[in-house]
């Protein structure tokens, strides 16, 4: 029996599409942004302890971010290649599955992390952070072949939206085994230490269920998504550099868009504090915070992923009605003002108040800013049907400047501290700010 295709703009298509934001999002927050980075700091014995690996010994948190740029790197060259790929053959469908079983068995494979065997470690790392933005690109590329113009606002909303109930829905259940571990089965035994690898085995199954929910979940999507625009066309040795031809006409152009191309180098200054800062808080709160126990320091960590996650939702309401009274330009420089600001606070905070205050303030900026950069963006681009080739540039050009983002910051952390490192940051949001004041402004307010 030959099933049906859904078509272009109907409700069950844009569903599941949708639908893939609440299977993959968990990654995110629970291997990103919470119980990962917890669960890593705590194999070790002190925050002083260095680990050995690739022949070199480092701090802990310099080898997780160097892993982490590096896979950024891996993205941005291989984003252009694929993407150009499947366009191509139009056979996006494939390409957005290997990725996402490569960040699912990824995300499985956490449960052996270990320092003992570290390089097959920070391989299912690695895994798993290239299977969720590898993925993406594809999944972001399907919305116009889905979704008529009218309705890729609101459904992209809705994605967002189910990304973050689902995710927060597991990570409940993720805190719930940490913290009460008996309440699942593990034997917590009757010593403070029991206790401990109790707690330890508990995240450590949290990362099988981040897998598996990602996995299954996406079945739906993957069910009722099409092929791709088949095209009929082979792929050949020309069809790889497709992409990057694509991204080096966008260069070129920009060079003929003064507007365009100061705001993109202020974007691409202040983005990789921004995202630097955003995929190493929790390391920094774990390592630089004064916390009374461990199980204090484990509770307060997720629940501030969970009140940054909260205050963003806010974050981004406020922030868009500020860009419309003001101004998109006006607005992002009072945004990078705060984030300014933060830096310095954050050099200076050492008790768990002060660490839970500043998740708020983070949260209440970090949900505008990266609307809000991309929406700028969007206003500013030139009459063209090829938008698809400029947010291509646009993301290649943030995952390159997450890459120089988290070096400068593993280098600092190398030298000296976390405290450091994060202070340092704060040059680049005062860049930014100079950048964003350069960019020209037209007779209607942006």
């Amino acid at each position: 029996m030959t099933r049906t295709l859904a078509q272009k703009g109907s409700k069950k298509l844009l569903n599941a599409w949708a639908f893939y934001d609440w299977a993959n999002s968990v990654y995110t927050l629970t291997i990103a942004s919470s119980i990962f980075p917890i669960y890593y700091s705590a194999l070790f014995s002190s925050k002083e302890q260095l680990v050995s690996a690739f022949g070199f010994e480092m701090k802990q948190t310099v080898l997780i971010s160097i892993i982490t740029a590096f896979t950024f790197l891996m993205v941005a060259i291989l984003s252009p290649i694929l993407s150009g790929i499947a366009d191509y053959v139009g056979n996006k469908k494939s390409f957005m599955k290997f990725f996402c079983y490569v960040g699912g068995m990824g995300c499985i494979g956490l449960y052996w992390f270990s320092i003992e065997s570290i390089h097959l470690s920070l391989l299912f790392y690695f895994m798993g952070l290239i299977g969720y933005w590898g993925s993406l690109v594809f999944y972001n590329s399907y919305l116009p072949d889905i979704a008529f113009e009218d309705q890729q606002d609101r459904i992209s909303a809705k994605g967002f939206s189910l990304g973050y109930i689902g995710s927060v829905l597991l990570l409940l259940v993720n805190l719930a085994m940490v913290m009460k571990p008996e309440w699942f089965g593990f034997d917590i035994g009757t010593t403070e230490q029991e206790l401990g690898m109790a707690k330890i085995k508990a995240m450590k199954v949290s990362f099988i269920t981040v897998g598996l929910w990602w996995i299954l979940f996406s079945q739906y999507t993957f069910y009722v998504l099409p092929k791709g625009v088949s095209s009929g066309h082979k792929i050949t040795k020309n069809v790889f550099l497709n992409g990057f031809r694509e991204l080096q006409s966008v260069w070129k152009q920009l060079k003929q868009n003064l507007r365009l191309k100061r705001y993109l180098g202020a974007f691409f200054v202040f983005s990789m504090a921004v995202q630097t800062i955003m995929l190493m808080a929790v390391y920094f709160g774990e390592k630089e915070i004064a916390w009374a126990t461990d199980s204090e320091k484990t509770t307060g960590l997720i629940i501030s992923i969970l009140v940054i996650q909260l205050v963003a939702v806010v974050g981004a309401v406020v922030t868009s009605r500020a860009s419309d009274k003001f101004g998109n330009i006006r607005t992002l420089i009072a945004v990078n003002s705060i984030w300014l600001c933060l830096c310095f606070y954050a050099y200076f905070m050492i008790t768990p108040m002060q660490f839970y205050i500043a998740a708020g303030l983070v949260g209440l900026v970090m949900g505008g800013i990266q609307a809000l950069a991309r929406s700028t963006y969007s206003k500013f681009l030139p009459e063209t049907e090829d938008t698809t080739s400029y947010f291509s540039f646009y993301d290649v050009a943030e995952k390159i400047g997450i890459v120089i983002g988290m070096v400068i910051f593993a280098l600092v952390d190398h030298i000296s501290t976390m405290r450091y490192a994060i202070l340092f940051l704060f040059i680049f949001f005062l860049v930014g700010i100079v950048l964003l004041f350069r960019v020209p402004k037209e007779k209607a307010p942006l």
